[in-house]
């Protein structure tokens, strides 16, 4: 901390000492959170020069401070804030430590984490050099990034084939960001706005959050039950493209009649395309923006087939509400932060991103079929399409699920289970397997005896 940040200052027409002052300053600087628990002093010299006085006043002003065991000081590491007056100070003064959170051990087999040591080392050290050459931003980018935008426009028409023009994207946070932000825009406190069952449990607390009255729609092998949809619903949340948790694809005749039935009620469809760039085998089927550029809106994120650290999204939408999304970005101050923008732009525009995805899609099948195989050997039932990164294994009930995700912990084997992606009482008993966090193929196959065996038994 510079000396010239602390609310000190000494006055010659006082009775008291200059240390004393100086002292009693700092106290009052602890005490009013101008100083902090862990805040680096200047040194004496420093503060001395500062203040216009000998090195000696504040020498012993911190000697004052120490022996009373609000400052420690180690030579050459510098002199430390310990404690603050009106809370104990410590027996034993030393500078405290910050508590980390208790990681988790084990080999992570829940859904949802990519496979992020598949990026090459060179291409992620490039984007971020190029991410850094642009100059500083002044001022925020409330709709994202142009070059993001474009970016975005390129990829969706090369990878998902939706054709959409810049203005209608808009970058976010998130999938999960965009539907705090839509449910803001689009809906009204009480609304009813449909999910899958079991379906993804962040999307429904944040609709919760967001005010709506949630109804749970089943799932079938042909993902969401449109027949099933409650009249009322003034939207309908889903993932089409590989139905979480259970991986079912929404058929052709289904998209249709989702698109039919949101004209109809002019209601809204929010499509949660997660993962849909992770597809192994087959041409995708037209994904429902491009079915009903009116009545839905289209979500993206880069979490799923690069990583979470880029915190980056991207939502296309029709031209009213993108117009709705800036307005309440620019009265509430959320907007979503530029440089996992920049880095995704640049892994695009070098064509780092297509290769990635080209390597993605080819290690991730080899380990479904790894995975596969090894279940089916075991008399296991397998659910999920030929698509993204994890699939479900079917249970005979509640306590074997929860046994199998017990048990699983104890081997050293994270897992999740289809209870927490029900809204109400649990109709599915399972567990959710993702394949793609170990960081090598022979990583995973070492645990699939010992899961196999675990799961043939619960």
């Amino acid at each position: 901390m510079s000396p010239h940040d602390l609310p000190l200052a000494v006055d010659r027409q006082d009775l008291r000492p200059l240390a004393i002052q100086l002292a009693d300053g700092l106290r009052a600087a602890a005490a009013s959170g101008a100083l902090r628990t862990g805040d680096r002093l200047p040194s004496t010299r420093a503060l001395a020069t500062t203040l216009a006085v000998s090195r000696t006043v504040t020498a012993a002003a911190y000697e004052v401070l120490q022996a009373e065991g609000w400052i420690d000081g180690r030579r050459g590491a510098g002199t430390y804030v310990i404690a603050a007056p009106g809370l104990p100070a410590p027996k034993h003064p030393r500078r405290p430590r910050a508590r980390q959170p208790e990681p988790e051990r084990g080999i992570d087999l829940r859904p949802g984490t990519p496979w992020a040591s598949g990026m090459c080392p060179a291409a992620w050290r490039r984007a971020w050099r190029a991410a850094a050459d642009p100059p500083i931003l002044t001022r925020p980018v409330v709709a994202g990034l142009p070059e993001f935008r474009a970016a975005v426009v390129e990829h969706l028409v090369r990878h998902r084939g939706l054709a959409v023009q810049p203005e209608v994207v808009l970058a976010t946070g998130g999938s999960t960001a965009a539907v705090a932000e839509l449910a803001a825009v689009l809906l009204r406190p009480g609304d009813v706005v449909a999910v899958e069952e079991p379906g993804y449990p962040r999307a429904v607390a944040t609709l919760r959050a967001a005010g709506m009255h949630v109804l749970p729609v089943p799932v079938d092998p042909e993902g969401l039950v449109v027949a099933a949809l409650p009249d009322r619903a003034r939207a309908v949340y889903c993932t089409p493209a590989h139905q979480f948790p259970l991986g079912a694809t929404l058929s052709a005749r289904r998209r249709l009649a989702l698109v039919a039935w949101a004209r109809e009620r002019a209601a809204w469809v929010l499509e949660d395309d997660y993962d849909g760039e992770l597809r192994h085998h087959g041409a995708p089927l037209p994904l429902l923006a491009s079915v009903g550029p009116d009545v839905v809106v289209h979500l993206g994120t880069a979490s799923k087939i690069l990583t979470p650290t880029l915190g980056v999204g991207w939502l296309a939408a029709p031209g009213d509400v993108v117009a709705a999304v800036l307005g309440h970005r620019s009265s509430t101050g959320m907007r979503p932060s530029p440089a996992g923008q920049r880095v995704l732009t640049a892994l695009a525009v070098s064509g780092d991103l297509a290769r990635h995805l080209r390597r993605v899609r080819r290690e991730l099948l080899a380990r479904r079929e790894l995975v596969v195989g090894a279940l089916r050997a075991a008399g296991l039932p397998v659910r999920g399409d030929q698509a993204g990164a994890h699939l479900v294994v079917e249970l005979s009930g509640l306590d074997a699920e929860r046994g199998a995700v017990h048990h699983a912990a104890g081997e050293g084997l994270l897992l999740d289970g289809l209870e927490r992606c029900h809204d109400g009482p649990p109709r599915r008993h399972g567990v959710t397997l993702g394949y793609a966090a170990p960081a090598s193929r022979s990583a995973l196959a070492g645990t699939l005896p010992g899961l196999t065996a675990l799961l043939a038994a619960s």
